[in-house]
């Protein structure tokens, strides 16, 4: 019976990285691990100061600061308490934490740096938090390059390799997937050179002539991309580059959620392929965004973030909190608009307000597979090949 990374941590974490060296699964640990909030805890980016262990924080006044995202908080705590209690982890250094939410820039970007117990370091981009502002800097890599977190993410890998001289690893869940390899394409080339492996976990892809400005194909051989089986967040932007794809305990875009990948026996469960229904959606989606001009983009992210914003919520969660005045709000927001963009807007949107539909249920105890109407079908169509390094 497949798990997840919380059993994972039950079964592996008094296995040290001597014995068991860093693996996929570790990354997608470390990668929710960067969500926490370490404001006040752990040594900023500009301080010169001694690095703090998981131990260390279990034992603070202020540890269930750490647990502010709502979104996450009960797994959230699971896992930080899991990490802790075993060996693997209990000793995991942790230095240089940036949480910057700037509404006016239309940015919120977040990294932590990891010191593994085999000296290697990890750093750790957070993905999209539960702000808006979030969300909206990720619509905003439709038509921009880069985006503000993008050149954040560059400057913060540069820094942190000047202060660590050890080999490391990059990675991060959904925006940190793609910070983490857009750093790793855009950071100096001695720095370039250290990086063992970029983990984007389910992270948005690029646009074709990013990859090519940004010369993706130094580091092509290093990244470790991986996709839940019906991703929409992960296919943003994704041609051909070289990934694979892990089975879900969920459904839709509520598979974007780390703690419903399946693990078994210390790996994760892989599917053949993302799903057929969900590759012609994210096909079409990108099709239509390539095809238009940058004045065309900016008006579709920018009315998307007007429907979003309709709906009077602070974040992803609360658009459930009064259904019908955020519905209304949504169909006044995209009345306006040609017939193409209204169909991309509506097939986001279904999409978010999906996700959200799914966390209340999940949250009343409703099977998530009645909550979000979904059954479950069998992916279709060829097997990528497999191009990514093997599991360590």
């Amino acid at each position: 019976m497949a798990n997840t990374i919380h059993a994972y941590l039950k079964e592996y974490g008094d296995v040290p990285f001597t014995e068991r060296p860093m693996n996929d699964v570790d990354s997608l640990v470390l990668c929710q691990l960067a969500y926490l909030k370490f404001d006040g805890l752990v040594p900023g980016i500009d301080e010169n100061a001694p690095s703090v262990t998981l131990k260390e924080l279990a034992g603070h006044p202020m540890v269930n600061g750490l647990f502010a995202d709502e979104r996450y908080k009960k797994d959230n705590r699971e896992l930080f308490e899991k990490m802790c209690a075993g060996r693997r982890f209990c000793n995991l250094r942790l230095n240089s934490y940036i949480n910057i939410v700037e509404k006016e820039w239309e940015t919120q970007f977040s990294a932590i740096t990891c010191i593994l117990e085999d000296n290697t370091v990890y750093v750790a981009f957070r993905g999209t938090d539960e702000t808006i502002v979030g969300w909206k800097e990720d619509f905003n890599m439709a038509y921009l390059s880069p985006v503000p977190g993008q050149a954040m993410s560059v400057k913060y890998l540069n820094m942190v390799t000047e202060k660590f001289s050890n080999l490391f690893y990059v990675g991060g869940h959904s925006k940190g997937g793609n910070f983490a390899v857009y750093s790793a394409m855009k950071c100096v080339p001695k720095v370039q050179e250290r990086i063992l492996k970029i983990y984007s976990m389910d992270g948005p892809g690029f646009r074709p002539e990013v990859l090519e400005e940004c010369g993706y194909d130094r580091i092509a051989d290093r990244v470790v991309k991986l996709l839940p089986h019906s991703s929409m967040v992960g296919m943003l932007f994704e041609w051909d580059t070289r990934y694979r794809v892990v089975e879900s305990g969920s459904f839709g875009l509520a598979q974007h959620n780390p703690y419903n990948w399946k693990v078994k026996n210390g790996e994760f469960v892989m599917a053949e392929d993302i799903y057929e229904r969900a590759r012609l959606a994210d096909n079409t989606l990108n099709e239509w965004i390539i095809s238009q001009d940058e004045q065309q983009i900016r008006l579709f992210v920018d009315t998307l973030y007007q429907v979003i914003a309709a709906s009077e919520a602070d974040d992803l969660i609360a658009i459930t909190a009064d259904w019908k005045r955020s519905m209304m709000g949504v169909v006044s927001a995209i009345k306006e608009v040609d017939e193409d963009t209204m169909k991309m807007l509506q097939q986001v949107v279904k999409g978010l307000f999906e996700l959200a539909r799914v966390r209340m249920k999940e949250e009343l105890g409703m099977p998530i597979k009645k909550a979000a109407g979904f059954t479950k079908s069998k992916p279709r169509g060829k097997r990528r090949t497999e191009a990514v390094p093997p599991t360590a």
